[in-house]
C-alpha cells in the first residue's frame, strides 16, 4: 500500500504534465470561427473559380472603357458611331492558323459592330457595368431592408411579427415581374434611372431573407447570453444589432449573394421587355432586347451580351453556394452523402 501511495503522485503529475501540453499545442493551433469559415471558403473549388471569373469580368468591365471622369485603355468608344466594316464582324480570332484558322488576333472590333457601326466590345462592357452596378445596389438594398424588418419581426414577436408578415405576405402575393415592371418604368424614365431602378429593385426583393432572418432571430432570442443583455439594461437596439443580427451574418451573406445574382437576372428581364434601363442607358437585357432581331443574321449582336449574363448569375450562384457551405458545412454533408447513396458498388476482387 505504501509503494502505490508513493507512485501514485508521480503517476497524476506526469499524465497533469501531458494533459496540459496538449492543451498548449490545441491552443497555439485552434482557429477563430472566422478563420474556419475563411478556410471553407478558400478550400471550396468552384467558388473559388467562379470568384476569380467574376473578378476579371468587372476588371475588364471597369477598366476597358473607365467609369466617369476615369479613363479606360480601351480605344473606342461605345458612343460613337462609324463605318460598318465587313458586315460588322468580329475580328476576333482565337484559333491558330495551324489549325485552319486566322491565327490569335484582336483586332480593331473583337465582339464586331452594330447596325450604325458602333463598337459591339464597348457596349457589352458599358452594360456590363450598369447590370453589375444594379446587382450590387439591389442586393445592399434587399440586404439591409429584410434584415430589419426580420430583425424586428423575430425580436418583438406578437403583434409586430403579424404586421410585419402580413405585409411580406403581400408583396410576395403580387407577382415580383409586375410589380418591379410598374417600378422599374417609374425610375428608368428620370435623371440617374440606375440608381433609381436599383433603389427600385431592391424596395420589392427583401421579402425572402426577411422570413429567413425572421426565423434565426425567432431562434436566437432565447439563448442565454441574449437574456443576460436584457438583465443588465441594454437597449433593444442594442440587443438586436449588436448581439442578435452578428449571429445571423451566414444567412445575410449568402443570400445577399443570391440577390444580386437574382437582381442581375430580372433587370435583364425587365429590359428586354422594355420596362428597365431606358435609352440613352444600357444594360445587357436592353442590348439583346434591341437586337434579337438580329439572331439569325448576325448572332453576334445576340450572344455576347447573352453569354456575359450567364457567366455573371453563374459565378455569383456558385459564390454564393461556397459562402453556404463555409458557414454551415452540414449542406455539403449532405449532398456528399447523397452522392454516396447513389453510387455503385464497387465489387472486391478476389485474392
Amino acid at each position: 500500500m505504501s509503494n502505490t501511495n508513493k507512485k501514485m503522485p508521480k503517476n497524476l503529475t506526469s499524465i497533469a504534465e501531458v494533459e496540459d501540453a496538449k492543451l498548449a499545442v490545441a491552443s497555439e493551433t485552434s482557429k477563430s470561427q472566422s478563420r474556419i469559415v475563411l478556410e471553407r471558403f478558400l478550400h471550396h473549388k468552384p467558388a473559388m473559380i467562379s470568384a476569380i471569373i467574376l473578378v476579371l469580368i468587372t476588371l475588364l468591365a471597369f477598366t476597358s472603357i473607365g467609369y466617369g471622369p476615369i479613363p479606360g485603355w480601351w480605344k473606342q468608344s461605345y458612343l460613337d458611331a462609324g463605318a460598318v466594316v465587313n458586315g460588322g464582324k468580329p475580328t476576333m480570332s482565337l484559333l491558330p492558323t495551324w489549325l485552319g484558322g486566322s491565327g490569335i488576333q484582336i483586332g480593331e472590333h473583337p465582339f464586331g459592330q452594330d447596325s450604325i457601326g458602333k463598337d459591339y466590345f464597348a457596349l457589352v462592357m458599358n452594360g456590363t457595368q450598369k447590370s453589375i452596378i444594379i446587382g450590387v445596389v439591389v442586393g445592399l438594398v434587399a440586404t439591409v431592408i429584410g434584415a430589419i424588418i426580420g430583425a424586428l419581426a423575430g425580436y418583438f414577436r406578437g403583434w409586430v411579427d403579424e404586421a410585419l408578415m402580413r405585409i411580406t405576405d403581400l408583396f410576395i402575393v403580387i407577382p415580383l415581374l409586375v410589380l418591379a415592371a410598374v417600378l422599374g418604368q417609374i425610375a428608368g424614365r428620370g435623371s440617374s434611372s440606375i440608381i433609381l431602378l436599383a433603389v427600385a429593385l431592391g424596395l420589392v426583393t427583401w421579402t425572402g431573407l426577411a422570413r429567413l432572418v425572421r426565423g434565426e432571430i425567432l431562434s436566437l432570442r432565447e439563448r442565454e447570453y441574449v437574456s443576460a443583455a436584457q438583465a443588465m439594461g441594454s437597449k433593444t437596439s442594442r440587443v438586436i444589432f449588436k448581439h442578435l443580427l452578428p449571429n445571423t451574418i451566414g444567412v445575410i451573406v449568402v443570400n445577399a449573394t443570391f440577390a444580386i445574382a437574382g437582381a442581375i437576372l430580372l433587370e435583364s428581364s425587365l429590359s428586354f421587355l422594355g420596362f428597365g434601363v431606358q435609352p440613352p442607358e444600357s444594360s445587357l437585357g436592353l442590348l439583346i432586347s434591341q437586337y434579337q432581331n438580329a439572331f439569325t443574321t448576325r448572332p453576334w449582336l445576340f450572344w455576347w451580351p447573352g453569354m456575359t449574363i450567364v457567366a455573371i448569375a453563374l459565378s455569383v450562384n456558385f459564390l454564393g453556394d461556397g459562402l453556404r457551405d463555409a458557414f454551415d458545412p452540414r449542406h455539403s454533408g449532405k449532398r456528399r452523402r447523397r452522392a454516396g447513396l447513389f453510387a455503385m458498388p464497387t465489387r472486391k476482387e478476389k485474392p
